[in-house]
């Protein structure tokens, strides 16, 4: 499997949208309740994506053209990392966080935060970030983490 990363355009908005609708209902769904997840899929239609690349540097995993990941970087925040369940598991998160961490280091960037749903803490432990604190937005719980970086 050729995984092709690049910076995503407007044409990708509805597979990006996909993507991370499809990992929020499929994986997301295992740590927070119905109403959490419906909440924040508002954010992620194809117009909320659109929006977003206005305000970020946005990047897809592309396998065979078909867009299958996404994360962002916001200044010195790592956002919107999500993984098509079908391809959870095969190192393309990582590969796109190693983007992420060039792209941070051309930045001139010390440290990356990031705020980590439950179900993404672990992914983000294992790439050396390092939990700061919890914080909650009603019943929502988002772990703030981050990491160190070398130039």
């Amino acid at each position: 499997m050729d995984c092709q990363i690049r910076l995503a355009t407007t044409r990708d908005a509805a597979a990006i949208s996909h993507v991370v609708i499809s990992a929020l209902r499929e994986s997301n769904a295992q740590d927070y309740p119905a109403d959490i997840i419906a909440r924040v899929e508002q954010g992620f239609s194809a117009q909320g994506i659109s929006q977003l690349m206005m305000q970020r540097r946005v990047y897809v995993a592309s396998i065979n053209q078909r867009v299958v990941a996404t994360a962002s970087l916001d200044g010195d925040v790592v956002r919107s990392v999500f993984v098509d369940p079908q391809h959870q598991g095969a190192g393309i998160g990582r590969k796109l966080m190693d983007v992420i961490h060039s792209a941070a280091l051309e930045l001139g960037l010390d440290v990356l935060h990031v705020p980590s749903s439950i179900t993404a803490e672990g992914f983000y432990a294992a790439l050396g970030f390092r939990k700061v604190r919890d914080e909650f937005h009603g019943a929502e719980r988002t772990i703030v983490m981050q990491r160190l970086l070398m130039q």
